[in-house]
């Protein structure tokens, strides 16, 4: 389905900057003889609808300090509105988050008790469970093998110390469903099962049943840190971390989907290397032990590390970087400004071309499809000369084109991109009042010469006005 959708598009995009990369490799196979960074592939990073997901709390702060219509044009100035926020009014409203889920989390596993048919005073326990003060972790999304929800679960016995340090007490809120006919998920979620009806584990950790908006808003609303655990790069985008942005939380993530762009030490904190390890069992031993040694060595004591007024400040000036720098790039309003601007606006632009005159340039296009079809087979590289003068390589090179017009091609020299840069793409220009054999062509062009000459390469591809090469026309020829 995923390649009768490219070939049916005027464009293709993936949904964060990782995902365009995979995306490329992925469908590497299209797109024959081209280089994967050249295959069509975009990317639009996921943004979310923030007014859906903010509390009445998180409006309030948020209107008091960038106004009611922030959301409604640019959002260039949010960011220092947002700092210019007192770190008391940042905990405050912390605070006030945090007491709302406790209660409300409270409310519904008394419910989901009761309905279970548990026991009279395991429902009253419920209604008392949790400290407002204490810090919330939480872990909301479907469970399949892929987001290893139960990462924090490798070493059972850790956690439990993590859990239940009297001094320092962290809690834990989970949801989340399985596919009903995926059993490995369906098994993730009973091992969690298991691991709080543990005595020692009930007062720390709930699984809160039947995962819907409302339950998801309630959590990203009022968690001190959102966990996300996937297996990198399978994570395409990952919207429900970008959720907790806007109501203060900060996130604890794999460099994976979204936090692989949107990460920086000063905004939250990160998991792995940001390499792919395939499905390596010790890469999971390895990665759970850094998520315990994030939490006892840096997110537990930041904190619980108070001023004399009670406010954790780096946990607040984390917050506050958070909230001011992440939030407007994430919201949906950034994405679709940039869907727009990419590709909405283009592809109308593109369909009004090929559609004016009755489709007459669409007409012109086919017959250009049509020549290139036939006579591609037989186009070929001849003699290729560099001469290098000074600080510059001249190419000339030559290319039998049978009777195709030169305009139905495009010279190109390529080189590949160095420490990570992109590509060299320079047209070479069409020597038209060099006359040889019939069908023969010659095309020049001069580059730096800070690189050696045999970096570059000679090549031919198609060529029309307003048409996406390679997504398109495939075709490719390569000096060999």
């Amino acid at each position: 389905m995923a390649y009768l959708a490219i070939r049916g598009s005027g464009a293709v995009n993936g949904v964060s900057r990782l995902h365009g990369t995979v995306s490329r490799h992925l469908f590497e196979p299209l797109f024959p003889h081209w280089p994967a960074e050249e295959v069509p592939v975009g990317q639009v990073t996921n943004g979310v609808h923030m007014p859906s997901w903010d509390s009445a709390e998180a409006d309030e702060l948020w209107t008091k300090a960038c106004g009611k219509g922030r959301w409604l044009g640019t959002s260039e100035n949010l960011a220092e509105d947002i700092r210019r926020v007192p770190d008391s009014s940042l905990w405050q409203f912390r605070i006030a988050a945090s007491q709302s889920l406790v209660e409300y989390a409270r409310a519904r596993l008394s419910r989901q008790l009761a309905v279970s048919g548990a026991p009279t005073e395991e429902i009253e326990a419920a209604k008392r469970l949790f400290d407002p003060s204490a810090l919330t972790l939480g872990f909301a999304r479907r469970f399949a093998t892929y987001k290893r929800p139960n990462l924090l679960l490798y070493d059972s016995e850790r956690l439990l110390r993590l859990l239940g340090d009297s001094q320092r007490p962290v809690q834990l809120i989970i949801a989340g469903k399985a596919h009903p006919a995926d059993q490995a998920g369906q098994a993730l979620i009973q091992q969690w099962s298991h691991f709080i009806r543990r005595p020692e584990a009930r007062p720390h950790v709930i699984f809160l049943g039947d995962y819907d908006m409302d339950l998801t808003a309630h959590l990203v609303q009022g968690v001190d840190v959102w966990l996300n655990t996937p297996r990198r790069p399978w994570e395409a985008c990952g919207t429900s971390g970008m959720k907790v942005l806007v109501n203060g939380g900060i996130n604890l993530s794999e460099l994976d989907g979204w936090w692989a762009e949107a990460y920086t030490p000063e905004v939250g904190w990160a998991l792995g290397d940001g390499k792919e390890h395939g499905d390596d069992p010790g890469r999971d031993a390895a990665e759970a032990a850094m998520l315990y040694e994030r939490l006892e060595q840096e997110v537990i004591p930041e904190f619980y590390a108070r001023d004399d007024q009670g406010i954790p400040k780096a946990w607040v000036a984390r917050m506050r970087e958070s909230m001011a720098r992440l939030t407007p790039r994430f919201s949906a309003d950034r994405a679709v400004r940039e869907y727009t601007e990419q590709f909405y606006l283009p592809g109308a632009a593109s369909y009004r071309s090929r559609t004016v005159n009755k489709g007459e340039i669409g007409k012109q296009m086919a017959d250009w499809q049509n020549d290139l079809q036939e006579k591609w087979a037989v186009l070929h590289f001849g003699e290729v000369k560099v001469e290098t003068l000074g600080d510059r390589h001249a190419f000339e090179v030559q290319v039998y084109l049978d009777d195709l017009a030169p305009e139905a091609v495009r010279m190109e020299l390529y080189a590949d991109g160095v420490m990570g840069g992109s590509p060299v793409r320079l047209e070479m220009f069409h020597a038209c009042h060099r006359h040889t054999k019939q069908g023969w062509h010659f095309y020049g062009a001069e580059v730096s010469a800070s690189r050696p000459s045999t970096d570059f390469t000679a090549r031919l591809i198609p060529r029309f006005e307003g048409v996406s090469i390679p997504l398109e026309n495939t075709r490719i020829l390569w000096q060999r």
